[in-house]
């Protein structure tokens, strides 16, 4: 009868390392297929900011463009304007 406890005893030990064992290769799978889908979502970030990056450049460089020829045609309009009031100031003085 102790014997038969001794064996089953060290059949539950075995059986409890074996189960352990398995556990631990589970969880080792399982960080691997976690750190391998952290790797790819930082791929996604790093690639969606550069892309990002690269639209808003675009988007600035566009502005600007626009700006600067905005810029351009007012300066002209004053430019006509304040020859325009000199022309009428030359008249009236002279």
């Amino acid at each position: 009868m102790l014997t038969e406890d001794m064996k089953d005893l060290c059949e539950k030990i075995l059986e409890l390392r074996k189960e352990r064992g398995d556990l631990m290769n589970h969880l080792a799978q399982e960080t691997q297929d976690r750190s391998e889908a952290v790797a790819g979502l930082c791929k996604q970030f790093a690639h969606r900011r550069v892309t990002k990056a690269r639209r808003a450049k675009h988007e600035r460089l566009t502005f600007l463009h626009h700006l600067k020829r905005t810029v351009s045609a007012e300066r002209r309009a004053v430019q006509s304007d304040l020859a325009g009031v000199r022309k009428a100031w030359a008249g009236r003085a002279a």
